[in-house]
């Protein structure tokens, strides 16, 4: 089996099911860091700080990683921006909605989300995502802001059951303005390329795991590199043998993937 140097990981049912352990996943991340090897958690998740998840998976998970060890759809948008704003020469504003979290990463990486005209326009999963800050949103890429979406899930699972995320904010602006918003987040394939340069290796080297077809292997698809899917959260088999395109590799368990 061919060895690579680098793995991007999926988190929630990949590497654990909400609050629920995954005691094979617990096991394959310990192997890997036993084999020094490289690897981040890419999740589409915005509305927690990398040191919030790393806390997360230590409290809840017993999984120890650093804060350079998490990428998430978050980072790599202020990632994305920084770089469009660089290259076609943008003031660096934006007008945000989404968690705090997500804002936080913002000012950190330059971006006044104050400014009155803003050149950028972000949605993300908002909790208090409102009427008027819809309106605020469609009035400013009418007035020629860029729109970017962090990520396309259109649900995120929750104890009440599935409720709206992101992808469910971004469309009704999309909606409303007619404007198709560069998606940032999986199934894009530019949060894993983002993710190869911080790993420091090439899409031949890198493998990209996780539990759903749509988002994940998708993803890594779209990027042109290897994917392991993982039965244990959204994807299961008889849906995948429909699938025109196959993941290059397919388990049960992490217990039956040799690093």
């Amino acid at each position: 089996m061919k060895h690579y140097h680098g793995y991007m990981i999926d988190l929630d049912g990949t590497i654990y099911q909400g609050t629920r352990r995954i005691p094979a996943a617990k096991r394959f991340v310990e192997r890997l860091q036993a084999a020094q090897q490289p690897f981040l958690f890419l999740t589409n998740n915005t509305t927690r700080q990398p040191a919030a998840v790393v806390a997360n998976l230590a409290q809840n998970h017993d999984i120890h990683v650093t804060t350079a060890n998490i990428y998430t759809a978050a980072q790599a948008t202020v990632s994305y921006l920084q770089a469009d704003a660089d290259q076609h020469q943008r003031a660096r504003t934006a007008y945000v909605i989404g968690e705090p979290a997500l804002k936080s990463l913002l000012v950190q990486g330059g971006f006044d989300i104050y400014a009155e005209k803003p050149t950028y326009v972000v949605v993300a999963l908002d909790y208090d995502f409102s009427y008027q800050k819809a309106t605020r949103a469609v009035l400013a890429i009418q007035a020629g802001a860029h729109f970017v979406g962090t990520n396309a899930d259109t649900l995120i699972p929750s104890e009440q059951g599935l409720l709206p995320s992101a992808g469910s904010l971004i469309d009704l602006i999309r909606y409303a303005t007619q404007v198709q918003p560069v998606i940032v987040g999986k199934p894009n394939g530019l949060i894993v390329r983002n993710a190869l340069a911080k790993l420091g290796i090439s899409a031949k080297e890198a493998l990209m795991v996780g539990d759903n077809y749509e988002t994940d292997i998708r993803a890594g698809m779209a990027a042109g590199v290897d994917t392991l899917l993982v039965y244990s959260g959204v994807s299961k088999p008889a849906d995948i043998k429909q699938k025109e395109q196959q993941p290059t590799h397919e388990i049960k368990s992490f217990d039956d993937w040799t690093i």
